[in-house]
C-alpha cells in the first residue's frame, strides 16, 4: 500500500480549486498564500500570466493574526482600486475558507472590491 505525502494531498486540493477558478483581465484572480509566519495575496491575470498587485504582512506592518490578514486584504483592495479593478475571483488555494483566509477576503470586501 502506498502512502500519499502531505504535500501531494495539498497540491491535489489546490488543483481542484484552480480547475474551477480562472482570472481574466476584467476579473483577475486573488490568490492567497498562508504560511506559519506570513500571509500573502496576489492579484493575477491568468490570460497573460502576470501578477498585477501583491501584498503581505510585512508590507502591511501587521502581525500574523486574523486582524493582520484583514489588513493585508484592505491593502490589496487599495492597490486594486488604484489599478481600476472592481471585481476579483477569490482563490483560496488548498486552505479552508475560515480564519485568516476568510478574514483576508472580508478585508478585501471592506476595501470596496467585489469578491
Amino acid at each position: 500500500m502506498t502512502t500519499i505525502s502531505k504535500q501531494s494531498r495539498r497540491l491535489q486540493r489546490q488543483g481542484r480549486v484552480r480547475a474551477k477558478v480562472r482570472g481574466t483581465a476584467a476579473r483577475p484572480r486573488l490568490s492567497v498564500f498562508r504560511s506559519l509566519k506570513n500571509v500573502r495575496a496576489q492579484v493575477i491575470d491568468d490570460m497573460t500570466s502576470k501578477t498585477l498587485a501583491s501584498a503581505s504582512l510585512v508590507e502591511a506592518k501587521a502581525k500574523n493574526t486574523v486582524a493582520g490578514a484583514a489588513k493585508v486584504g484592505e491593502l490589496i483592495a487599495d492597490k486594486c482600486l488604484k489599478l481600476k479593478i472592481a471585481e476579483l475571483v477569490f482563490d483560496r488555494g488548498s486552505y479552508r475558507y475560515h480564519g485568516k483566509v476568510k478574514s483576508l477576503a472580508e478585508g478585501v470586501r471592506k476595501g470596496g472590491i467585489k469578491v
